[in-house]
C-alpha cells in the first residue's frame, strides 16, 4: 500500500505521438479545438476592454434576468463572439468662438436695427444631362441595303455572272461558295455586268485586301457588291458639251427724218423721230 504506481504518466506518455526522448523534461501540448480564443498581450493588458462572466445575460431584458454582470477591473482578454459590444460615449460638443464684442446702447436711443439680409440669387439650372455621341453598343442596327438588282436579267447576264462567282475559287480559296449562296449573289454581279464592269475588275474589287481572318466570305462578297457598286457609264450624247445659246442682232438702219443709224428688224424712223411724229399728231388733231 506504500508503494507509489506512476499510472497516470505511463497514461499519459502512452498517448503521445512518435519516440520518446531519453532524458530531460518532456513536454506534453494538447490541442484545443473549440471554445478557446488566441489574443494578443496589446489586447490582454489593454486598460479600456470590458470583463463579463454570463455575457448572455445581457441580451435579456432586466426583469428576465436574475443576475446582474459585474465588470471587473484589470486587463482582460479581447471580448469573445458573444460577448456585447458598448458603444463610445458621444464626443464632447465643440466651444463656438463668442462674436464681436455689441456696444452698450446709450440711455434714449434706440438700439440699431439688425441688417436686413440681402437676397440671395438662386442657385443655376442644372446643366443638361450628357448625350453620348457614339451609340451604345445595345443600339438597334439600321437595316443593311439591299443586293443591287439589275434591269433586265437576261440568260447572257445570268451565266456570265454564275461563271464569275464559281471561278473566285481560284483566285482565293476562301471564296468557295455553295451553289445557293452563288444563286443569291449572281444578280448583283450581274448589274456590274449590266454597267459595263470588267469581268477582271469584278474579281479584282472581291478578292483583293481581305481581312485576316475571313470568318464570313458571303457577307464580305454582299457588302462589296452593294458598297462599291459603280454607276452606269454614260451615253454617247451625255458626252457632247452643251451649245452656247445664240443671241440675234438686229441689223443697222437709218432714220427717214434725221438720217440717223440705229439697230431695227425693219427701216424707217429712229425713235426719237416717231415720238415726234406721235406729239405732231396730236397737236394736229387738238388744232381740228
Amino acid at each position: 500500500m506504500d508503494t507509489q504506481h506512476h499510472t497516470a504518466l505511463t497514461r499519459a506518455l502512452a498517448e503521445v505521438p512518435g519516440p520518446l526522448p531519453t532524458s530531460g523534461v518532456i513536454h506534453i501540448t494538447l490541442p484545443h479545438t473549440d471554445r478557446f480564443t488566441v489574443v494578443g498581450n496589446h489586447l490582454a493588458q489593454h486598460p479600456d476592454l470590458i470583463f463579463c462572466n454570463q455575457p448572455a445575460a445581457l441580451l435579456c431584458p432586466r426583469s428576465q434576468s436574475s443576475q446582474t454582470p459585474v465588470a471587473a477591473p484589470g486587463p482582460q482578454a479581447a471580448p469573445g463572439p458573444s460577448q456585447t459590444h458598448v458603444p463610445d460615449p458621444d464626443p464632447a460638443p465643440v466651444p463656438v468662438p463668442p462674436g464681436p464684442p455689441v456696444p452698450p446702447v446709450p440711455p434714449g436711443t434706440s438700439a440699431p436695427e439688425t441688417p436686413v439680409p440681402l437676397p440671395v440669387a438662386p442657385p443655376p439650372p442644372p446643366a443638361p444631362p450628357f448625350v453620348p455621341l457614339v451609340p451604345p453598343p445595345t443600339a438597334p442596327k439600321p437595316p443593311r441595303p439591299p443586293l443591287p438588282q439589275p434591269g433586265a436579267l437576261t440568260p447572257e447576264l445570268d451565266r456570265a455572272a454564275t461563271a464569275l462567282l464559281s471561278d473566285l475559287r481560284r483566285h482565293a480559296p476562301q471564296f468557295t461558295l455553295s451553289e445557293g449562296d452563288i444563286r443569291h449573289l449572281a444578280p448583283a454581279v450581274a448589274t456590274w455586268l449590266e454597267r459595263d464592269a470588267h469581268p477582271d475588275t469584278i474579281r479584282r474589287t472581291l478578292t483583293d485586301d481581305l481581312p485576316q481572318p475571313l470568318r464570313h466570305p458571303v457577307k464580305l462578297l454582299k457588302h462589296r457588291l452593294t458598297a462599291l457598286l459603280p454607276p452606269p457609264l454614260p451615253g454617247a450624247c451625255e458626252l457632247v458639251a452643251p451649245a452656247r445659246p445664240r443671241f440675234v442682232v438686229s441689223p443697222f438702219q437709218t432714220c427717214d427724218d434725221c438720217d440717223r443709224a440705229f439697230r431695227s428688224a425693219d427701216p424707217g424712223c429712229c425713235r426719237d423721230c416717231r415720238e415726234t411724229r406721235a406729239h405732231r399728231g396730236e397737236d394736229v388733231r387738238a388744232a381740228a
